[in-house]
């Protein structure tokens, strides 16, 4: 099985900045891609950003330009780089690893971390 420890949120000004982290662990071997999903309340789970173990990334567009997906394949662990965030950021993000490489849509191959809460004030 798969384990994943999010890390790195908490309460920030619009403008500022977060970084989060997300560390796997047991079989991660057949891992093809790892990345985040956000949920704020009211709202359905949607993609912020994904990165594959090559190095390919996506962003979805309202955070481009903003945030930046990166990892550590030797440590299975990801990061998310958050700038000039906005109260519309406020969610609670959900590390993800999958065993596809495409994970715009979530699916049944997907592994999920408790998640870690963001909250941008006005």
């Amino acid at each position: 099985q798969v384990q994943l420890v999010e890390s790195g949120g908490g309460l920030v000004q619009t403008g500022g900045s977060l970084r989060l982290s997300c560390a796997g662990s047991g079989n991660m071997f057949s891992i093809k891609a790892m990345g985040w999903y956000r949920q704020a309340p009211g709202k359905q789970r949607e993609l912020v950003a994904g990165i594959t173990s090559g190095g390919s990334r996506i962003y979805a567009d309202s955070m481009k330009g903003r945030f930046t997906i990166s990892r550590d394949n030797a440590k299975n662990t990801v990061y998310l780089q958050m700038n000039s965030l906005k109260p519309e950021d406020t969610a609670v993000y959900y590390c993800y690893a999958s065993t596809a490489a495409v994970t715009t849509t979530i699916n049944d191959y997907m592994y999920w971390g408790q998640g870690t809460q963001v909250t941008v004030s006005s």
